[in-house]
């Protein structure tokens, strides 16, 4: 399984963790991410974002 734990994504993102639970949280509510175990994994609809975003250089 793909995914990402908090710290990492807080590590990479360069982040701290107050900012990434409010990010996380939203795109929880969105329907992007979601949460298996300790790990953030993005949805097929948060791919298709992903897909959309970058065909228009965001």
């Amino acid at each position: 399984m793909e995914g990402a734990k908090k710290t990492h994504i807080v590590y990479r993102a360069n982040l701290n963790f107050e900012v990434v639970n409010r990010y996380l949280t939203m795109l929880e509510e969105k329907g992007l991410i979601e949460k298996k175990d300790s790990l953030y994994v993005t949805t097929e609809k948060g791919k298709e974002f992903q897909e959309i975003a970058q065909e228009l250089g965001l």
